[in-house]
C-alpha cells in the first residue's frame, strides 16, 4: 500500500470513516503519521469545544464570583474551588462513575458515559473554573478610571459591561488565558486514560500512538510523532490568540500594549 492509499484508507478512521482493520505487520512511517493525525481530530474536538463553551460559563463564573450578592458569588467561588483544587485525571473518573449511576436511574444520560459527550463536560467545567478565575482575577484589576469614566458619560448595565468592563477584562486575561488554551488542549491526551468508551472503539491520537509502541516495541517514533502534532497544535493556538490579543490592545501605544509570555503548564 503506498502513502497515498495509506492516507485515503485511515486519514479519517478516528471518526468511523475508511479502512477498519488497523495494520498488523510493516508498519511504515506513513502509517504512524495518518493514523496518529487521525487521531488528533478527537484532540481538536476536545480541545476547540471545550474552550468555546467553556470560555462562556467562565465569564459568567468570574461575574459571579465578583457580585457583592453571596447567593452569586459562594457558588462560584465554590465551583472554582473544587475544579480547581482537585486533579483532572480524578475528574475524568468521578465523572464517569457519576454518568454511568445516573444512566441507570434515567437514561436520558446514556450519551454522558461515551467519551464523545462525558469527557467533553469534564473538560468544559475543568477550563470553565480556570478561566474563571483568570477572568476574576483581571475584574479585580480594571483601573478604577475605566470604570469612573462609563459612569461620567452615563454608562449603567448592560452597555457599560459590553464596552467597558468585558472588553478590558479580555484584554488584561488574555495573556494568562492563552496559556490556559494551550494547557487545556495538552489535557486532553488524558481522555485516553479516562475510563470513557470511545467512538465506535476508535481512539484518538495517544490510542494510536499508544498501539504502534505496542506492536513495535519502538516508543521513539510514534510518541514523538505524538509530541510533534501537538507542538503544531500549540503553535496554531499561540498564532491565532497572537492576533486577538493585537487586536485587543490596538488602541493602546506600542509600549503599553502587552506581550504574550507563553508558559506551558507541565502539571496542574
Amino acid at each position: 500500500m503506498s502513502c497515498f492509499e495509506t492516507i485515503a484508507a485511515y486519514a479519517f478512521r478516528s471518526i468511523g470513516y475508511g479502512e477498519r482493520l488497523l495494520p498488523r505487520t510493516d508498519f511504515t512511517l506513513c502509517q504512524q503519521f495518518t493514523l496518529i493525525g487521525s487521531g488528533m481530530i478527537w484532540n481538536i474536538y476536545f480541545g476547540l469545544l471545550a474552550l468555546l463553551v467553556g470560555f462562556c460559563i467562565a465569564t459568567l463564573v468570574a461575574m459571579g464570583k465578583a457580585s457583592p450578592r453571596a447567593t452569586l458569588r459562594k457558588p462560584a467561588e465554590w465551583f472554582i474551588f473544587v475544579f480547581r483544587g482537585s486533579p483532572l485525571f480524578i475528574q475524568f473518573f468521578f465523572a464517569y462513575f457519576l454518568f454511568l449511576s445516573l444512566k441507570g436511574v434515567y437514561p436520558i444520560f446514556s450519551p454522558l458515559t461515551s467519551a464523545t459527550f462525558g469527557a467533553l463536560v469534564v473538560l468544559i467545567l475543568n477550563t470553565a473554573a480556570y478561566t474563571g478565575e483568570i477572568f476574576y482575577g483581571a475584574l479585580q484589576s480594571i483601573p478604577k478610571g475605566d470604570t469612573e469614566a462609563a459612569d461620567a458619560y452615563g454608562m449603567t448595565g448592560w452597555p457599560r459591561f459590553k464596552r467597558i468592563i468585558w472588553p478590558t477584562m479580555l484584554r488584561l486575561a488574555w495573556p494568562a488565558y492563552t496559556n490556559e488554551a494551550i494547557f487545556l488542549f495538552h489535557a486532553t491526551t488524558l481522555v485516553f486514560f479516562a475510563g470513557f468508551p470511545a467512538f465506535q472503539q476508535r481512539g484518538d491520537a495517544l490510542y494510536y500512538a499508544n498501539y504502534f509502541a505496542d506492536k513495535t516495541f519502538n516508543p521513539f517514533i510514534p510518541y514523538p510523532i505524538l509530541a510533534g502534532y501537538f507542538i503544531l497544535v500549540t503553535l496554531c493556538v499561540i498564532g491565532l490568540f497572537g492576533l486577538i490579543n493585537a487586536r485587543l490592545n490596538r488602541h493602546l501605544p506600542s509600549e503599553r500594549r502587552t506581550k504574550l509570555k507563553i508558559k506551558p503548564q507541565i502539571i496542574r
